[in-house]
């Protein structure tokens, strides 16, 4: 396997508010939610595509996926029923360049995506994100008491390396707790 190229500081700086298409289907086991794709993520075009972010090494040692996926083999989570969404949409380098505005807009579109989809559960990668886009400012890491339809919605702690809360084996001890109650299920 080769490492794709990284991109030069004008692919990252045109890279500035991009979208880049959700790696989705009906019916998928999980919907993983991330904040908003940061520019190396617009850049290449893959989700969570940052070095140092830690969303495919915890999805591999939380038992989601045989091996570690590399950003440019997001397509492959769709045979395993992953699938990839964000928050808010557009990128940027950091996610404290949201308004409250866009999470909460972003919230309702992601609910109507959700209620369209009906993966059996939706992870929210960020409690800040989930708190103020779906207007719950208490919640807590984990399972929600509140669904989305049929969804179990659930909050797992952002991935990316800038989130010292976290490290990758505690990321993934979540991301396997999740793993475990969508397989019972």
């Amino acid at each position: 396997m080769t490492t794709p190229p990284r991109p030069t500081a004008e692919q990252l700086a045109a890279a500035q508010d991009a979208h880049i298409p959700d790696i989705s289907a009906p019916g998928l086991r999980v919907l993983f939610c991330g904040i908003n794709p940061g520019l190396w993520s617009g850049a290449t075009g893959h989700h969570f595509a940052r070095p140092g972010n830690r969303f495919w090494p915890a999805l591999h040692r939380s038992g989601f996926t045989p091996r570690q996926f590399r950003p440019d083999e997001q397509q492959e989570l769709l045979a395993l029923g992953l699938g990839i969404t964000n928050v808010v949409a557009r990128t940027t380098a950091k996610a404290d360049e949201l308004t409250a505005d866009e999470y909460r807009a972003g919230g309702a579109a992601l609910t109507e995506r959700v209620t369209l989809l009906r993966p059996k559960a939706l992870a929210v990668l960020g409690i800040g994100a989930y708190r103020t886009g779906f207007g719950r400012p208490r919640a807590v890491v984990g399972r929600q008491p509140e669904g989305i339809g049929g969804t179990q919605v659930w909050v797992l702690p952002n991935p990316s390396g800038l989130n010292a809360h976290y490290s990758l084996d505690a990321i993934a001890a979540e991301f396997r707790k999740l793993r475990e109650e969508v397989d019972a299920a």
